[in-house]
């Protein structure tokens, strides 16, 4: 066999194990291991693994993830995302389908803060869905929101999965944050528009609430959602004006995470002990993904499947809009069947080289494909926030959440088309910044 012909039977070897529900990092690992053996031999394998772990762990962009998401476990365990829900709950239930509206924004802000549509939809999952349903909402509005609106958790910055992106196409994080703030609000706004047109049209979806308000009560309870806004003008902030890099800007969203439950005395032993833990579980299992992935990249470059594919790519003589429209199909197919992290990790280094040769803007490029991203997380067979939620609300069968999805899935695929019709919406901020 040529060495591309062993790069090419090695990804597919590699979907196959994935298919069959082999752990992704073990199955790119052991893929690319085998296949660095096969085209180079035994020194260069030992090399490989002696050297890539710990370069790619002691890299220092990479130290924002574990930061970003002990942020996003401090504003959860004490507290703070429950106050942005109480506070869309308060002002936004007289709308049709109000709760699940006041569900949907409070998603958004609280993916900014936890910067993990993971993360996200657990807590809202638990915040949100058992609210909808004692107002008799329909399991299928109520779960489903929650898995949509979950995924913002890697479109709204701050986002693990932009700068993994950033990172493997070497561009600012920075700069990808920012190109995801208005894809991301535009997302959630389109979410609203779409379930209000719904439960306007059938009322039964999503049976009115009664119980009026009382103004001060709504104003305390928007008085208390402060610490969320203010801890994401710290992290983009902190960016933008200079003071920090973006990794950073993590250590200052951190330290005002801190300070703020300190101040409000919800910082205790306890929530602390919790919140590092599960950053410390949540970071491990994320890295060790990414270095399968890392790996992989290595044996495609001993491969040149991807130098392959790239100029079987450009001899086509595609357009930039047809490349980007064709790939993206692809993309799509793919997160039917991979895990976000696996389809970013698998695809970038095969399709990478193809976006440079073809002179496409990589940060608009990127948030194309976090979006891709956001759609296979509720798509079936795989949907992640849709397994997430049926492991929190065990008597919601599987099938009522993709079903709720569906509405969501034909808004997700309305915005895709406006962001690719329409780069100025995601390359705007990042302009303006310059």
């Amino acid at each position: 066999m040529t060495d591309i012909q062993i790069g090419g039977a090695g990804v597919i070897v590699m979907i196959v194990l994935i298919a069959f529900r082999f752990h992704i990092g073990i199955a790119m690992g052991v893929v690319a291991t085998a296949g660095i053996w096969l085209i180079a031999g035994s020194r260069a394998v030992f090399s490989v693994l002696q050297n890539v772990p710990y370069s790619f762990a002691a890299n220092w962009e990479f130290s924002a993830v574990p930061l970003f998401i002990l942020m996003g476990a401090i504003a959860h365990e004490t507290g703070m995302t429950t106050a942005l829900f109480r506070a869309a709950r308060l002002w936004l239930s007289w709308l049709p389908g109000g709760l699940a509206v006041a569900t949907n924004f409070g998603c958004a802000g609280f993916s900014a803060a936890a910067g993990s549509s993971v993360v996200t939809s657990i807590a809202m999952g638990k915040i949100a869905v058992p609210e909808m349903l004692e107002h008799k909402y329909d399991k299928g509005l109520a779960t489903g929101v929650v898995a949509a609106a979950g995924t913002l958790g890697v479109m709204i910055p701050p986002s693990i999965p932009m700068i993994i992106y950033a990172y493997f196409a070497e561009v600012s994080v920075g700069a990808m944050f920012l190109a995801g703030i208005v894809p991301g609000l535009l997302t959630a706004i389109l979410y609203a528009v779409m379930i209000v047109g719904r439960c306007a049209l059938n009322p039964s979806l999503a049976p009115a609430t009664s119980a009026a308000a009382d103004p001060k009560e709504k104003w305390r309870a928007l008085a208390d959602i402060w610490p969320l806004p203010f801890i994401i003008l710290v992290v983009i902030g902190s960016i933008y004006t200079g003071v920090a890099s973006a990794t950073e800007s993590a250590s200052f969203g951190v330290i005002a995470a801190l300070m703020i439950a300190a101040v409000q005395r919800r910082l205790t032993r306890e929530n602390m002990v919790q919140c590092v833990a599960g950053s410390v579980a949540n970071t491990a299992s994320i890295f060790f993904v990414i270095t399968g992935a890392i790996l992989l990249t290595r044996f495609m470059a001993y491969s040149d499947l991807p130098e392959f594919i790239s100029n079987f790519v450009i001899a086509l003589d595609l357009s930039p809009l047809a490349l980007v429209l064709i790939t993206g199909v692809i993309f799509l197919a793919l997160g039917c069947i991979l895990d976000p992290i696996g389809l970013m990790l698998l695809a970038l280094p095969v399709f990478l080289p193809i976006y440079i040769a073809a002179d496409i803007n990589l940060i608009w490029f990127g948030i194309l494909f976090i979006k891709y991203i956001e759609i296979g997380l509720i798509t079936p067979p795989v949907g992640m926030n849709v397994y997430i939620l049926r492991s929190i609300l065990p008597d919601v069968p599987v099938g009522t959440i993709f079903r709720g999805t569906g509405w969501f899935f034909v808004t997700e695929l309305v915005v895709l088309g406006l962001l690719i019709a329409f780069p100025a919406i995601t390359l705007g901020l990042v302009e303006m910044a310059k």
